[in-house]
């Protein structure tokens, strides 16, 4: 029997918050390859995911699994991760962006040197909306929130000719959002919050799985320029908000200590006075 997945909660009260109460479910760093993270665990989620009933659904990444553990698991494909994904239901959609694993242990792109992606692909087959570097709006009790989606800043450049580092782009993920416009950044890597002073009420990150072996609250090896600091939870610069999650899956080695699988659950609204949906 496959086993819950931890619910984490989060209540985020930010005075750039215009629009009514809102419910945000975020999964991040599936990693889905057999036996660890199993595509009957992924459905698990799914359900488990559906059941909090959120207004909007984020996938923040990593969907593909490590390489360095493909010796002694079996990844899935990216068309079999796609497909459950799709049994994912939010009134106001379901809404990924790429991680750092999506392109650097995705074979099509490296085989293409980057001009094609299974996951772009797979999650275009299906027809879930994959922000990479772009902003849509949803509307919520009538006002509209912009989602914005930045490419992964740490995924290596696989086109040998460009001279650029990474796949994020701040500049053209935020190109359509209005000025003032409320808006909710949805990013791979949580190092960017701590780089501009972005207009965005809200970031949602993953990729650091809060340091997957932290006994007793201590995270020493976490893939961030800033170490531990934004490596997990809840985190408030001025008006803007971080929420990182732990993740689900694995990175390196089957092993989580102290960071178990988790399902986050952000409840976003203007004061801590105002009533909940």
């Amino acid at each position: 029997m496959v086993s819950d997945a931890r619910v984490t909660r989060y209540e985020v009260a930010s005075p750039r918050w215009t629009a009514p109460p809102m419910s945000v479910a975020v999964l991040s760093d599936v990693h889905l390859g057999n036996p660890w993270t199993s595509l009957e665990r992924l459905d698990h989620w799914v359900a488990q995911t559906n059941a909090l009933a959120p207004d909007l659904i984020v996938q923040a990444g990593d969907l593909l699994m490590d390489r360095n553990m493909w010796h002694f698991s079996r990844p899935a494909s990216a068309a079999e991760i796609a497909e459950r994904l799709c049994g994912l239901s939010a009134p106001l959609g379901v809404w990924s962006v790429m991680g750092n694993h999506d392109w650097q242990d995705c074979n099509l792109a490296r085989d293409t040197d980057g001009a094609r992606n299974s996951v772009v692909e797979a999650l275009g087959a299906t027809g879930l909306p994959l922000l990479e570097n772009r902003a849509e709006p949803v509307i919520h009790g009538g006002q509209e929130v912009w989602l914005v989606g930045l490419g992964s800043r740490s995924a290596p450049r696989l086109d040998r000719s460009s001279r650029r580092t990474g796949h994020d782009d701040p500049d053209r993920a935020f190109a359509e959002v209005p000025d003032g416009a409320l808006s909710v950044l949805i990013a791979h890597e949580p190092d960017i919050f701590a780089e501009r002073e972005g207009p965005e009420a809200l970031q949602i990150s993953g990729h650091t799985h809060g340091g997957q072996i932290a006994p007793f609250g201590w995270r020493p090896v976490v893939p961030s320029k800033y170490g531990a600091r934004f490596a997990y939870g809840h985190h408030i610069m001025g008006a803007r908000h971080l929420v990182v999650s732990g993740g689900l899956g694995f990175s390196g080695l089957p092993l989580r200590v102290g960071v178990p699988p988790e399902i986050v659950i952000i409840h976003i609204r203007h004061s801590f006075g105002e009533g909940t949906q």
